[in-house]
C-alpha cells in the first residue's frame, strides 16, 4: 500500500482549510514537510497496531507490517512447519566404536584442547560430546542466519 496518495490527501484537506487565510497558507508551506513526516509515522503507527489486533485474532501464524520506502503492507505468516526429528544419538551401550580423523586448522584444534581441559575431560569426550549436543539440536533447513530483514515491532 503506497502511503502517498493518503498523505496527498491530508495535505490537499489542509491546503483547502487554509486557502483563504494567506498567512495561514504561508505558514502551512513552511510546516508542510515536518507535518508529512510526522502523518506518515502516524499511518505506520496505525498500520502497526491494525497488524498486532489481527495476530491477536488469527488463530495460527501472525501479521506483520512490512515497509519499504513509502510502500507499507500487511502480511500473513503461517506457522512454520515442524521442523524434521534429528537422527536419535547413538547409545553409548550398543558398545561398537568407530575411529575418525579430522583435519582442522591448528587453532580450533587449540581452542577445543583448552575447553575439554576445563571441562575435565578429555579431547575425545569434549568433542563425542560437543558432536550430541549439536545433533540433538536438530537443523532447520529453512533458518538461515543474517540477511537484512528487520523482524519485530517498532513504535515511535
Amino acid at each position: 500500500m503506497e502511503l502517498t496518495p493518503h498523505l496527498e490527501a491530508i495535505r490537499g484537506d489542509l491546503e483547502s482549510l487554509i486557502a483563504s487565510d494567506e498567512g495561514l497558507a504561508t505558514a502551512f508551506e513552511r510546516m508542510a514537510r515536518p507535518i508529512e513526516a510526522t502523518l506518515q509515522l502516524r499511518l505506520l503507527d496505525v498500520l502497526g497496531d491494525g497488524a498486532l489486533e489481527l495476530t491477536e485474532q488469527l488463530p495460527a501464524g501472525h501479521t506483520e507490517l512490512r515497509v519499504s520506502g513509502r510502500d507499507a503492507g500487511l502480511v500473513y505468516v503461517g506457522q512454520p512447519e515442524a521442523a524434521p526429528e534429528p537422527p536419535p544419538a547413538p547409545d553409548d551401550d550398543d558398545g561398537g566404536m568407530a575411529r575418525l580423523t579430522v583435519r582442522m586448522p591448528d587453532a580450533l584444534k587449540s581452542a577445543i584442547e583448552a575447553a575439554a581441559d576445563a571441562a575435565g575431560q578429555s579431547v575425545n569426550a569434549w568433542v563425542v560430546q560437543a558432536a550430541r549436543s549439536a545433533l540433538s539440536q536438530g537443523h532447520d533447513p529453512r533458518r538461515r542466519g543474517g540477511g537484512n530483514r528487520i523482524w519485530g515491532f517498532a513504535q515511535s
